[in-house]
């Protein structure tokens, strides 16, 4: 995993959006288990406590849980994963209408400019 860590959030979120985007994007399955904390924060190289602060604040939304002795998981629940994907995606959807309007786009305007791209990529 490549981790990339800015000054607008503190760190320990943008851990919990980056483990959020990689599940939510497939990129770890439901029930893969995660990496130690100690794993974890050596490979975003970042303190343990702040790994263990993201991952906690993972548990808490339910999209990880613990077994005591064999590690943290993601979670099964296939429709809590969805709910991610779609929470995440209205986030996106905010910022770029966000991002539109300070351009002078009504939110017509860049929906049209959205279909236009998409149907150049196809």
């Amino acid at each position: 995993m490549h981790w990339v860590f800015t000054s607008d959030a503190p760190i320990y979120l943008q851990v919990v959006r980056q483990l959020e985007q990689m599940i939510a994007s497939g990129m770890l399955a439901p029930g893969d288990r995660l990496l130690s904390v100690r794993e974890f924060a050596s490979q975003a190289n970042i303190n343990p406590n702040t790994m263990q602060k993201a991952l906690t604040e993972l548990e808490d939304r339910g999209i990880v849980y613990s077994k005591r002795t064999s590690g943290r998981f993601v979670t099964d629940d296939t429709e809590r994963i969805s709910q991610l994907r779609e929470e995440l995606a209205e986030k996106e959807i905010t910022n770029f209408l966000t991002a539109m309007k300070r351009l002078g786009y009504s939110d017509t305007q860049a929906g049209r400019l959205v279909c236009e791209r998409a149907k150049i990529t196809e």
